[in-house]
């Protein structure tokens, strides 16, 4: 038969008794019936529970887990009350080392299946030995609840429907105090949250960071306007808290989802915090990407190092460089390090990075990782590339910067994802023009949630 000719097994709201057996990509527990797939968000692998048939297809459903009938061994109690309904944290009801194990799996799958890679080092993840209050950077939405009161959070998954939750456990224990103030004094002003609907209101969100070796603490907050009114008594009181050595508005009165706006303010103190990335000191200002756990970020430079061997004789590219962390973490040991990044701002970051390590060994580009790299090659052939380093966002890399990479024969390609499947995809492309996966490392950098790093070694095949 067919797939055309094939009927839905199951209907919309059936409810079924059903075993998870796997996790899928996004953290979802399986259960398979007959070979037909049904994903149950808030499963875990090993649990026998009761679910509702949401969406069905011919080959897979959705179903919503209605209760747990016989909790997996690997089931545990989420610190954080509002885990399920957040959805930030998908996997938290699985225990730490069920969640390296799914993250192991995953990569390994993605590699091998979708990059076709074979007979390669697959090193054992590296996880974190206390997987909370990782994160150095938060931003919450404001808003008003059902009931009219004022709350901050995290919108549930796909909607702008705001999830209370000052006290989340993957952020710093200061995010609460900070947002407590300020939804006081919101409500002692009358100072009114943004209303996406109507296009009326004042904040949007707040945007908190904070640097891990440093302990200061910066607080951004979003607005619909150009000033918050009573302003000045605001930042006395934030002030106040300890760690607080930066105090801004982000003028955003666009109608988007985009957070930031393209205009800061200072309100107090510095345009900036200071953190470290082992001995390289970063200055971070509200609008620079930055690891958002400092703790891992160190773990996954440090094996990014290791697999580009450097011994201070290499030039090396690093693209998609941001404000230059892994740039200035290489620059140490190599001859010559060049960044390139298309955000103009974060490459003036990376320079300003770079003159207050004392730095003089790199060089920055602004513009798109395929086209500074392709017109490079075109009029220079000196200082051809011995490693080039790569760290794309989600979607990965263009296969024409893979392609001329490749055409300049660096003799080695260390690449640092935020998504395995589409660093299996580039793998493959890599492999097409002459390069071959020797290593890849899994790294932890998001525990509770179904997003792993990976950093792999790539060598060209003699």
């Amino acid at each position: 038969m067919s797939n055309k000719d094939k009927k839905i097994p199951y209907e919309k709201n059936q409810e079924l008794t059903v075993e998870i057996t796997e996790v899928g990509s996004l953290g979802e527990g399986v259960a398979k019936l007959d070979g037909y797939a049904l994903f149950v968000k808030d499963s875990v692998r090993g649990d026998i529970c009761q679910v509702k048939i949401m969406k069905a297809n011919k080959s897979f459903a959705y179903a919503k887990l209605l209760k747990v009938i016989t909790p997996s061994p690997y089931r545990v109690k989420p610190r954080c009350e509002v885990a399920r309904r957040c959805g930030g944290c998908k996997i938290m009801a699985a225990d730490y080392k069920e969640q390296l194990r799914f993250k192991t799996e995953k990569v390994y799958n993605n590699l091998t299946r979708i990059g076709g890679a074979s007979d390669f080092e697959y090193e054992s993840i590296i996880g974190m030995e206390e997987p909370y209050n990782y994160r150095n950077k938060a931003q919450f939405p404001i808003g008003y609840n059902d009931k009219g009161r004022l709350v901050s959070g995290f919108y549930a998954g796909r909607t702008h429907v705001i999830v209370e939750n000052n006290k989340c456990f993957l952020g710093v224990p200061e995010n609460e105090k900070i947002l407590t103030t300020i939804k006081n004094f919101m409500n002692e002003y009358s100072i009114k949250p943004y209303d996406e609907i109507n296009h009326t209101g004042v904040i949007r969100h707040v945007m908190i960071r904070k640097a891990f070796h440093t302990g200061e603490i910066m607080v951004c907050i979003v607005i619909n306007g150009d000033e918050i009114m009573h302003s000045d008594i605001l930042v006395g009181r934030l002030k106040e808290i300890p760690g607080i050595v930066s105090i801004s508005i982000s003028i955003n009165k666009d109608k988007t989802n985009v957070i930031m706006g393209r205009k800061i303010v200072n309100l107090f103190g510095r345009n900036y915090i200071r953190d470290y990335i082992k001995d390289v000191e970063f200055n971070i200002s509200p609008k620079s990407f930055f690891q958002v756990n400092p703790i891992q970020t160190e773990k996954l430079y440090e094996k990014a190092l290791e697999y580009a061997g450097l011994t201070g004789n290499e030039v090396v590219w690093d693209l998609y460089c941001g404000i230059g962390t892994i740039s200035l973490f290489l620059a140490r040991n190599a001859k010559k390090v060049y960044g390139v990044e298309i955000i103009s701002d974060a490459i003036e970051d990376a320079k300003r990075n770079a003159k207050l390590n004392n730095i003089d060994n790199t060089e920055f580009f602004v513009g798109k990782s395929e086209e500074v790299f392709v017109n490079y090659y075109k009029t220079n052939k000196d200082h051809l590339p011995d490693v080039v380093v790569v760290d794309p966002p989600r979607k990965g890399c263009e296969r024409i910067l893979l392609e001329k990479i490749a055409s300049v024969n660096p003799k080695k390609i260390v690449y640092v994802s935020c998504d395995s499947a589409t660093l299996g995809r580039d793998v493959a492309i890599l492999e097409e023009n002459g390069y071959k996966l020797l290593k890849a490392c899994p790294v932890d950098m998001f525990p509770h949630t179904e997003h792993v790093e990976t950093v792999v070694l790539m060598s060209k095949v003699k």
